[in-house]
């Protein structure tokens, strides 16, 4: 798929970006950043297990913008879910993906939220049926929790029908 931007400064504010190591001694400064670099890749990796998608030889490195994500999953649909997880967290500008899947099928849309976009206006717009809400809904799950509840910056998934 390649490398997607995102709002850097929208979603879910799980990374402490603003971290400052001051020390007179740059080997203990390397070491606090070092550290702190691990501490949020490992809740970035939290993020990814959350979702429940089986991914074979998983990694990912975090530089402190992009996001670069390496495994194999079995769906496409897998393999969005888990660029948008971790695209959609406050700090992070890009995701490189470098994943592969097992049965490749047709790319999903990404969409980006605009203020006063609801699901339902968004289904009208891609799907010319504002009751299909549901299907982009299900599809960025569990990202989201409630269909009522998304916000301008955010990036969705939008399945073909």
């Amino acid at each position: 798929m390649g490398l997607f931007s995102f709002l850097k400064n929208a979603g879910a504010k799980l990374i402490d970006k603003d971290e400052k190591h001051v020390s007179a001694d740059n080997t203990l400064n390397n070491m606090a950043e070092k550290a702190a670099r691990r501490q949020k890749e490992a809740v970035l990796k939290s993020l990814v297990s959350s979702l429940n998608v089986d991914i074979e030889d998983f990694s990912l490195e975090f530089d402190g913008e992009i996001v670069t994500v390496f495994g194999q999953v079995d769906s496409q649909q897998d393999k969005e879910k888990i660029v948008l997880r971790l695209g959609n967290v406050n700090g992070v500008a890009a995701v490189d993906d470098r994943m592969s899947v097992v049965k490749p099928e047709p790319e999903a849309v990404f969409y980006e939220v605009k203020r006063g976009d609801s699901l339902s206006k968004i289904a009208k717009q891609f799907y010319g049926d504002p009751m299909k809400y549901k299907k982009i809904f299900e599809a960025n799950q569990p990202m989201l929790d409630n269909p009522d509840t998304i916000f301008p910056g955010q990036t969705l998934r939008i399945p073909n029908l």
